[in-house]
C-alpha cells in the first residue's frame, strides 16, 4: 500500500526528518572539508615516502572523503552512512595517532608522525569529528519500517 506523502505527518516524525536532513548536510560538509584539506596538502607531503608517499595517502583520503560526502547526500541508506562514518572515524583516528604517537614506518606506509597542531590539521580534525557525530546520529536514528520485525 502506498503512503500519501502529501498528508501531514506527526510533528515528531517531521522533526526527525529535518534533523536527519541536517545531519546529512553536516556529514557531507565535514567530509568535503576533510577532502579539500587532504587534497590541498598532498603535494607538500610527496617527499615523505617508503613504498607509498604520504602525499598519495592524502590523495586517497581526499578521494574517499569526497565519495563518502556524495554518497551520504544522494543515497539515503545505512550502507553509505556507515561508509561515511568509517572514512571520517578512520581519518580522525589516524590524525590523532600520528599527532601523538611516533608509530614509525609500517611496511609500505611512511612515518607520518607530526607532533604539532597546524591550522589545516585542526580544521581537518574538527571536520572529521563533525562528520563522525553526524553519521552516528544518522545510523542510530534510522526510522523503523512499520510492519517489519527485527530478527
Amino acid at each position: 500500500m502506498a503512503q500519501d506523502l502529501s498528508a501531514p505527518q506527526p510533528a515528531p516524525r517531521r522533526a526527525l526528518r529535518v534533523l536527519r536532513g541536517a545531519a546529512r548536510l553536516l556529514a557531507a560538509a565535514g567530509l568535503a572539508v576533510d577532502a579539500y584539506v587532504h587534497a590541498h596538502l598532498a603535494g607538500s607531503y610527496d617527499a615523505i615516502t617508503e613504498s607509498i608517499s604520504q602525499g598519495t595517502l592524502f590523495r586517497i583520503e581526499a578521494g574517499l572523503a569526497s565519495l563518502a560526502a556524495l554518497l551520504v547526500l544522494i543515497w539515503r541508506r545505512p550502507a553509505p552512512d556507515f561508509f561515511a562514518w568509517l572514512v571520517a572515524a578512520g581519518g580522525l583516528a589516524l590524525l590523532l595517532v600520528y599527532r601523538y604517537v611516533d608509530v614509525g614506518t609500517l611496511g609500505p606506509v611512511p612515518n607520518m608522525y607530526e607532533p604539532l597542531w597546524t591550522a589545516d590539521k585542526r580544521l581537518s580534525a574538527i571536520a572529521q569529528a563533525v562528520a563522525v557525530l553526524a553519521t552516528v546520529f544518522l545510523l542510530s536514528s534510522r526510522p523503523r519500517t512499520p510492519g517489519r520485525r527485527r530478527r
